[in-house]
């Protein structure tokens, strides 16, 4: 009974887990607005380019 209470209470493992779980709503998140995402990036990209032509 005593072994079964150790193993209750050891928290070792528990940074792993939610390290785990924060990269899988993460991933799920990036999955799910894909789109969205690749639209901003591309539009920061394309004022940052046109930004850059106007200081040279």
């Amino acid at each position: 009974m005593e072994g079964y209470r150790q193993f209750w209470e050891d928290e070792t493992a528990v940074g792993v887990v939610e390290l785990i779980l924060i990269l899988v709503v993460l991933i799920s998140l990036v999955i799910i607005f894909k789109k969205q995402l690749t639209a901003l990036v591309n539009t920061i990209f394309i004022k940052i380019s046109g930004q850059a032509g106007e200081i040279y």
